[in-house]
């Protein structure tokens, strides 16, 4: 071997170590998915930051996190999605219903994703089940379908004269139809009559309550 070949390989082999410190320091990234608005997931927010600081990731210091707030606009979603996803985000975590998650399903099938929601997530195709969801997602849920009943209860027990109640539902959401069965099943148990009222937007969000 020729000196001159000899000291660019010993040269590379000491840029090596420095290197792999480079790629070890770089810091993970936390990818957030939500179809509110900032102001909207304040709260969800700083619980977040808490929980994440609980487990010793302190954002700035050994961990960033990439908000993306789609606003309300569920359409922005998937552009947000593969925005986080071409940054390389270590997980993605979803908030806001189901809807984020399951654009976050469909943007990757490697990075994991944590999702919370107020549905049942084997119904609307998340996971396949929930001891063994599979896949990428795993998550949390507190499945508010089954709050029509009580909410229609309650309502009962406050006015007791009201046999026809509006439901404000949005027909983009995905649980809309189960939305609709559930609260039907239990306003027919009380006696009770349903008009659903579908607002997708903030103009037909003015419009329903105009009418």
């Amino acid at each position: 071997m020729k000196r001159r070949e000899f000291i660019s390989l010993l040269g590379g082999a000491a840029a090596w170590p420095l290197a792999a410190r480079a790629q070890q320091a770089a810091m993970p990234v936390i990818g957030f998915l939500s179809s509110r608005s900032p102001g909207q997931s304040a709260g969800v927010v700083a619980a977040f930051r808490d929980g994440l600081a609980e487990a010793g990731f302190i954002e700035g210091k050994n961990v960033a996190i990439d908000f993306r707030f789609a606003e309300g606009h569920l359409e922005r979603l998937p552009t947000l999605a593969i925005g986080l996803v071409r940054r390389g985000v270590a997980v993605i975590f979803t908030g806001g219903g189901d809807v984020p998650a399951m654009v976050a399903k469909g943007a990757t099938s490697t990075i994991p994703i944590v999702f919370v929601t107020g549905f049942d997530p084997v119904k609307s195709g998340l996971v396949t089940s929930l001891n063994r969801p599979g896949g990428n997602l795993t998550g949390a849920t507190v499945i508010a379908g089954q709050l029509a009943a009580k909410r229609l209860g309650l309502l009962h027990e406050l006015v007791p004269s009201v046999r026809l109640v509006a439901v404000l539902l949005n027909p983009n959401d995905p649980n809309a139809e189960a939305d609709v069965a559930d609260a039907q099943v239990a306003a027919r148990a009380l006696g009770q009559q349903i008009e659903v009222m579908p607002a997708g937007s903030e103009l037909e969000l003015e419009v329903v309550f105009t009418q």
